[in-house]
């Protein structure tokens, strides 16, 4: 089965490497598991190992497949665990997909993700009424590191992540161990604790926010979009007008890429 360059299709052969993405979802038998893009299905198959829906009825994963050929495949070669309900298999794009309509209030992302939705799907997942206990991702290398802000230079992607969960860099996966071997190599991620708790506890039930969390929620990422609208710019340019003359001058000289995200929470209180 040839990998569709379309759907950003790399296939992930490296067992060390699976095994690593088990460890980092710490999975028990009752756990739900949604995984995007199983492909050939070399990970389901590790997670249908570790789940088991006869204990409670729970535990199962739930594949979503956006390619119809390879969901025809996973469905040949996963039929005992289909008719068993231990596998879910949705043919579908992850992005479309509803999640309330799945009714998951609690339950995990554990996938080698298409690298070229990854920040479509961090969104999606982060931001989600129910959200994910924890994620763990197969992504690019030099994305995890803009995450991780290895550089202590902090961006959008790293404040977007670090405002619901912790992230932690599981370990570097070398370019060939997929097939096809993409230019790249990539990085597993594990994103822990996922909540709304930085909108719902203190410092941020805002006087900005009288409409709830969500209003503080929109608030702060008014003002951490515009904080880094142009990101050579100062601080005190980017949110002149947004936030008080005060309240910037406790940064000084500062950008956006140097704050950090209790910073951000300062700022938009």
């Amino acid at each position: 089965m040839k990998p569709k360059k379309s759907l950003g299709q790399h296939f992930l052969k490296s067992k060390d490497a699976i095994l690593k993405i088990i460890r980092a979802g710490e999975i028990s038998r009752d756990d739900i598991i949604l995984e995007i893009g199983p492909g050939k299905g070399i990970l389901t198959q590790e997670l249908l190992k570790r789940v088991n829906p006869a204990q409670n009825g729970r535990g199962k994963v739930i594949a979503v497949e956006k390619d119809r050929e390879l969901f025809e495949f996973l469905q040949n070669k996963f039929e005992k665990e289909i008719s068993e309900k231990k596998l879910i298999l949705i043919n579908e794009d992850i992005l479309n997909l509803k999640i309330e309509n799945l009714k998951l209030k609690i339950y995990k992302v554990i996938s080698n993700i298409p690298y070229n939705i990854t920040g479509a799907i961090l969104k999606k997942f982060l931001t989600e009424k129910y959200q994910p206990e924890r994620m763990v991702l197969l992504v690019q290398y030099e994305v995890a590191k803009r995450i991780m802000a290895r550089d202590s230079k902090e961006s959008i992607l790293s404040i977007s992540v670090k405002a619901y969960g912790a992230p932690e860099l599981i370990g570097k996966v070398p370019r060939r161990y997929f097939s096809p071997e993409p230019k790249v190599d990539s990085a597993i991620i594990a994103i822990k604790n996922i909540s709304r708790k930085n909108f719902m506890t203190p410092p941020f039930p805002l006087p900005l926010a009288r409409g709830g969390p969500e209003r503080g929620e929109d608030k702060f990422w008014e003002i951490v979009k515009k904080g880094f609208a142009h990101k050579r710019k100062k601080l005190s340019g980017n949110l002149k007008n947004v936030v008080s003359a005060e309240k910037i001058a406790d940064f000084g000289d500062k950008r956006a890429e140097d704050l950090t995200l209790n910073d951000w929470i300062f700022l938009a209180r």
